[in-house]
């Protein structure tokens, strides 16, 4: 005996996708920098230092004295001889005064007066250097320095920033389907 049959065939469905991938783009532009350092302002100041000789001493020492000094010398030699001289011609004066006590008064002071003294010798030693006398104020020197602050201009650009985005769709690449028979 024969039993009836039941038959079923079935197609499964298919679903497909198409997906379109996302597409992103960034991008940073550099930052524009202006940057400068303006030379600091210096400033210096001196005052000279001064230097104070003073060599009257040994330029007298070397007989290489001032019109005043050399003036002076001269008046007090001629002051002096004239004192000297007088009292050589009072002194002489009581010798001739004396005569009459003997003696040979005018062939002595002729000898006196006649035979010069000798002449000093002409060596002379130079002058000594400690003599000089010597001031000095120093000098002075200032120094001002202004620093300038640096000059900074900086322009940061935007981030450029672009998104498309991803889409997905779905197809029926097969469809189901189901079918059944009776057979029997």
């Amino acid at each position: 005996m024969q039993m009836p049959q039941l038959q079923i065939q079935t197609t499964p469905g298919k679903l497909g996708l198409n997906i379109e991938m996302p597409v992103q783009q960034i991008e940073q532009p550099r930052a524009i920098i202006d940057q400068q350092q303006p030379a600091a302002i210096l400033e210096i100041s001196t005052t000279k230092p001064q230097l104070s000789l003073d060599t009257t001493a040994v330029r007298e020492d070397i007989d290489m004295k001032s019109v005043f000094k050399r003036t002076e010398e001269y008046a007090q030699l001629g002051r002096q001889a004239a004192l000297d001289g007088v009292g050589r011609r009072a002194v002489e004066g009581q010798q001739l005064l004396r005569i009459e006590n003997g003696g040979n008064a005018i062939a002595d002071l002729a000898k006196q007066n006649g035979t010069p003294p000798p002449a000093p010798l002409g060596i002379r030693f130079v002058a000594n250097r400690s003599k000089i006398l010597m001031s000095i104020s120093p000098g002075t020197t200032t120094v001002n320095v202004t620093p300038q602050k640096p000059v900074f201009n900086a322009q940061v650009n935007k981030l450029i920033h672009t998104y498309t985005p991803g889409k997905v769709t779905g197809t029926m690449e097969q469809y189901p389907s189901i079918q059944i028979d009776w057979k029997g």
